[in-house]
């Protein structure tokens, strides 16, 4: 047994989702942690930076960012993917999805900013 650990950003993005959805993200939200590196999935991606490694899980029209924690799995961002592609789109980049985030800073911020209010 795991458990899904939500910093105070990705619980206000939850809380802001009906709670019906809400349930239904997280009843899609199957997995063990232990399977994140073989998952074949297009529902999946991975994003590193500086050795961090976050995961992207795609799930109804959002994208849930998290990585490896002690407890299981900790939830960095719930955004919307509308949010994400108005990203994208502003960035402007020729490459995949994952990479263009791997590679845009102003996402690392969005991730960062949760780490920061944790502390």
């Amino acid at each position: 047994m795991y458990q899904i650990v939500f910093n105070e950003i990705s619980a206000a993005e939850m809380a802001r989702i009906p709670k019906k959805l809400q349930l239904g993200l997280l009843a899609e939200f199957q997995f063990l942690p232990d399977d994140l590196d073989s998952l074949e999935s297009k529902a999946f991606g991975v994003i590193e930076r500086e050795g961090k490694r976050l995961y992207r899980y795609r799930t109804n029209d959002y994208r849930i960012y998290f990585e490896r924690s002690p407890e299981g799995v900790l939830v960095h961002r719930v955004l919307h993917k509308n949010t994400i592609r108005d990203f994208l789109f502003r960035s402007k980049l020729p490459i995949g999805e994952d990479q263009q985030l791997q590679e845009h800073s102003g996402f690392w911020k969005l991730i960062e900013e949760g780490e920061k209010k944790k502390k």
